[in-house]
């Protein structure tokens, strides 16, 4: 009995499907072995076959196709090597590209990826993994066998010893034979050596036979020449006839001796076949999902169906429409209605065909977040069945299939009628498929059929579980647009097309008046719906574009608002780093003040003492506090400034002391200026400086002052190394930049340059160094840098 699914893959063109599959196989016994996959009917199973086509589609995408030629029948093979026969040249090489291809597919698992390093391969990784490879086997037999036709020289010692007396006597045999071309060139038909019989030979004209001393192979098909092996090289051309034999027999035990490896790794390398046929099979499938532009759907087992963007697979990609199709939800039945080529039958068939697909375990050109189920049968009644042999006609011919399905279908089916009731007397026509229709209602069977007639177009209108669907067809340019509308039965337009085809008017209003109220009615009202439909279609694709447009808007806000905050975080950050680094200079100044303000103490008279150790702790406050505060915080003051003028000194809360230049804004901001940075501070933020820090300020200033007059404009650090170097070269610099000098003199020494090189690149570092350069030849030259502070 053949089965449903056997029948629906003839009728729904599947097997044009496994054509295109096959054609991507990479071995032809993988073809033989998808001939032979079954559709299944097991949730789990179609489940699997489904995310391992998906996983080797995600590896071509993130590693490329494996290489997987080199797939034989490999038992044929082996057969012969385990029975004790010899394996020829060729077959051998079979063993190694079948070992070779196992090898690469470990490899092509260990294949670095960039776009997709984390692909899940939970089943074609074990494949894989589990495939024999023997490394050795293959190089002991490609190192002996150079092509089906030739056995390496090296294969055996004593291979190479008779193939070097084979030419060694070839080049004995042509010697001699070179002798006879020149004294018996008047006997020649030409002064060349040729071969015939496994013998060197000369061509002798025929009138001169007895002229040539020797054995006669072969004559020409002219009968003028006849080729000679002369006498003087018949003992030698026998001598090598037994070197050729030996080297057969030699050749024979080198195969031979393979074969026996072979045989012994012989279930090992058996146990691939069937691996490597599935894993060919596995990414011909994803190979035909790349081609199909396919995805998988989501796969359920409450015969529910909805495609979206669904495509036939045979179609042309480029020019083909897709349809959105749901079935099994809210209705079981499906009428589609709709004009002859209007492509009521090729929908009809694209949700057979991807339902076929799937249980076979193919992906599916649909959009992936289309869902289909598990059928346990799939019955198609399409296209013209008129049996001449049966002398059936076309609507006998269907009532056979119909019956026939009628008593195989149970709820777990999918039925396709096309153009149910045709081809009969359209009143019974309609009535049958009616009856058939409420028959797959009652049972809650999945149906979906193609029909002409009204009284279907009622039936769905008026019946619970039924639904109408039509094909949209373009009265103005009369032809179909091939786009399927669920929930809108299809509307006659034979008047229509009549008329703009220029049938008089006055035959169609004829034409009319024989058609029945309710019949005119009903199209009156299928014309109705089908204007709102358009209407209601055109505002939804407005409102489409308009919130297309929307997001598209907003997109582009949230991007211009998140180019702000990151702007805006940038500056705030930059900002930050630069009052962190102002902060650091002024407290690597403060320990150097402190440290000069020590050893100046000892010389001081106690009173000014006493000054000089409040500006003391006053500094240490301010290292302390920068110390504590790593990020930049701007607080309010305990006792903010009430009234300020320019010039005022005040005390910002970052601790340090700032003249006041512009007075405050509208925000109450004040520009201040703090050594050499200028920033904008809340009026809340400053506190005025007393009179005694003022003073210690002064004092301060007049210590470093004094200083400053003893600073050298000329500093040397020969003999340094570039750590030591640094440390003073830093506080010299700091030293000359508070003395006021513009210029000053590294005496560093030329050597090997590092010094000079590194003093120079630390330099760049340094904000107050404004430029350096070599000095003047005669005052130093490269062993000298002249550095320009600020």
């Amino acid at each position: 009995m053949i089965d449903s699914f056997t029948r629906a893959k003839k009728t729904l063109e599947f097997d044009k499907v496994l054509s295109e599959l096959k054609s991507l196989a990479s071995a032809k016994i993988t073809t033989e072995y998808i001939d032979d996959i079954n559709f299944s009917t097991d949730y789990d199973e179609v489940n699997k076959r489904l995310k391992v086509t998906s996983e080797a589609l995600r590896l071509i995408s993130a590693k490329g196709e494996p290489a997987l030629f080199g797939i034989v029948d490999i038992k044929k093979i082996l057969k012969v090597a385990n029975i004790g026969g010899v394996l020829t040249a060729k077959s051998l090489l079979d063993v190694t590209d079948f070992l070779r291809v196992a090898r690469n597919l470990k490899l092509y698992l260990k294949k670095e990826t960039y776009d997709h390093k984390d692909v899940p391969m939970s089943f074609i990784n074990v494949l894989i993994e589990e495939l024999y490879i023997n490394r050795a086997l293959e190089e002991e037999i490609n190192s002996k066998i150079i092509s089906e036709d030739e056995i390496a020289d090296d294969a055996s010692k004593e291979l190479n010893r008779i193939r070097k007396n084979i030419g060694l006597k070839k080049e004995s045999i042509k010697n001699k034979l070179n002798s006879v071309l020149t004294s018996q060139s008047e006997y020649l038909q030409d002064q060349i050596v040729t071969f015939r019989d496994g013998r060197y030979v000369v061509p002798v004209k025929i009138e001169h036979k007895s002229r040539v001393k020797g054995l006669v192979h072969d004559i020409s098909s002219s009968g003028q020449t006849i080729y000679v092996e002369p006498i003087s090289v018949v003992d030698a051309n026998n001598e090598l006839k037994e070197l050729y034999l030996k080297e057969t027999t030699e050749i024979e035990k080198i195969l031979r001796k393979l074969t026996e490896f072979v045989a012994e790794e012989s279930v090992n390398i058996e146990y691939n076949q069937d691996k490597l046929i599935e894993i060919d099979f596995i990414f011909s499938k994803a190979k035909l999902a790349i081609k199909q532009e396919a995805n998988m759907p989501i796969l359920n087992n409450k015969k529910y169906i909805n495609l979206k963007k669904a495509y036939h697979p045979l179609l042309n990609r480029e020019i083909a429409v897709p349809i959105d199709i749901y079935l099994g939800d809210e209705f079981t039945s499906l009428i589609i209605t709709g004009p002859n080529t209007g492509g009521k039958t090729v929908s009809l068939k694209t949700v057979g065909l991807l339902v076929l697909m799937v249980q076979y375990g193919l992906l599916i050109p649909v959009s992936e977040s289309s869902e289909i189920s598990i059928f346990d049968s799939v019955f198609a009644d399409i296209g013209d069945e008129q049996s001449i042999e049966q002398s059936l006609s076309t609507f006998s011919s269907h009532m056979v299939n119909i019956v026939r399905i009628l008593n195989e279908v149970d709820e777990n089916s999918l039925v396709l009628f096309d153009e149910l009731g045709a081809g009969t007397d359209p009143t019974e026509g309609a009535a049958l498929a009616r009856a058939i229709m409420q028959h797959m209602l009652d049972r809650k069977i999945r149906c979906i059929s193609t029909t002409h007639y009204n009284q279907l177009k009622v039936y769905a209108l008026t019946t619970k579980g039924v639904a109408n669907a039509s094909m949209e067809f373009d009265v103005n340019t009369l032809s179909p647009t091939y786009k399927l509308l669920i929930g809108v039965p299809g509307k006659s337009n034979a008047f229509e097309i009549s008329k703009r085809l220029g049938l008089p008017e006055y035959i169609i209003e004829e034409s009319k008046k024989l058609l029945s109220s309710e019949n005119i009615e009903f199209e009156d009202v299928l014309q109705a719906i089908d204007a709102d439909r358009t209407k209601i279609a055109r505002l939804k694709e407005d409102l489409e574009r308009q919130n297309i447009d929307l997001k598209e808007q907003n997109r582009r806000l949230e991007n211009k608002i998140k180019n702000v905050e990151n702007q805006r975080e940038k500056i705030i950050e930059k900002s930050k780093e630069e009052a962190r680094r102002v902060l650091l200079n002024a407290k690597q100044n403060a320990e150097l003040i402190l440290s000069e303000l020590n050893e100046a103490k000892e010389n001081i008279l106690s009173d000014n003492s006493r000054k000089i150790q409040d500006a003391q702790d006053l500094l240490r406050e301010s290292i302390r506090k920068t110390n504590k505060d790593s990020d930049i915080e701007i607080t309010k003051a305990k006792n903010p400034i009430k009234e300020i003028k320019i010039g005022d000194q005040v005390r910002t809360s970052f601790g340090n002391v700032a003249t006041v230049l512009e007075m405050p804004d509208n925000k109450g901001n004040v520009l201040v200026q703090s050594g050499i940075m200028k920033m904008k501070l809340p009026k809340e933020s400053l506190t005025r400086v007393n009179v005694q820090e003022n003073t210690t300020k002064v004092n301060t200033k007049k210590i470093l002052r004094d200083k400053a007059t003893n600073v050298k404009s000329e500093i040397d650090i020969r003999g340094k190394n570039f750590e030591d170097a640094k440390d003073i070269v830093e506080k010299y610099l700091d030293d000359a930049y508070i003395s006021g000098l513009k210029s000053v003199r590294l005496i560093h020494g030329k050597g090997t340059g590092v010094l000079r090189a590194k003093l120079r690149d630390y330099m760049k570092g340094i904000r107050i160094v404004k430029t350096f350069h070599d000095a003047a030849y005669n005052e130093g030259g490269d062993g000298v840098t002249i550095v320009v502070l600020k």
